[in-house]
């Protein structure tokens, strides 16, 4: 069954976690970085490197008990997707984490978009007038919207500003942004998807 949301604004269902991380594989794999621009081999590199933290999140993490039972608790089915691109560094240190998340329940459709194909759907999602992403947007089966999340925990978008207003700058403000992913695990996200959930129960 296709979505509501896919039926009304796109003509595809989007990829599963598992097409998408074929599709940052192939993508690394097919690439020639002899033949690429000095800005296309800084991408590529961060592609890869975005490849390795996705796989170490995939490894180590397994979602809490509190978080699991409501996730679990969902009992009507939704669609879950995100917007995104396999250049993102904070897509790399949370689309993991979200893709394990919906996997603990069967009526959680868990569908992932390319941000720069689909801008009309991206459009809809600004964060503060930019594409920001990764963008978590759920819906009921009728496209109704429930929730949405994203692009980064709240602690790592102040700290981004915190860090800008003392004039740190590219590369050391990623750096240090991915050193406090590394450090966080997860806990950030879980709270707050915790919280989202929590609320859309209760409505």
């Amino acid at each position: 069954m296709v979505h509501k949301f896919f039926e009304d604004r796109i003509p595809h269902r989007g990829m599963t976690y598992a097409e998408y991380k074929k599709y940052f594989a192939e993508d690394i794999n097919s690439t020639k970085p002899d033949n690429l621009k000095d800005e296309q081999k800084e991408l590529f590199q961060y592609k890869k490197l975005n490849l390795v933290r996705s796989d170490r999140i995939e490894k180590n993490y397994m979602v809490s008990e509190g978080l699991s039972s409501e996730i679990r608790n969902i009992k009507e089915k939704q669609l879950w997707m995100v917007i995104t691109e396999d250049w993102c560094g904070d897509s790399a240190q949370n689309l993991p984490y979200l893709a394990k998340m919906a996997a603990l329940n069967p009526n959680i459709d868990f569908r992932i978009i390319l941000r720069d194909s689909n801008t009309e759907i991206m459009d809809l999602y600004l964060t503060n007038g930019t594409r920001s992403i990764p963008k978590l947007v759920a819906f009921d089966m009728e496209g109704d919207e429930l929730f949405t999340w994203g692009p980064r925990p709240k602690a790592a978008h102040d700290l981004i500003h915190q860090w800008k207003s003392e004039g740190i700058v590219k590369p050391e403000l990623y750096e240090k942004l991915h050193l406090w992913y590394g450090r966080n695990r997860g806990k950030d996200i879980e709270a707050e998807m915790s919280e989202i959930l929590s609320k859309v129960e209760q409505e």
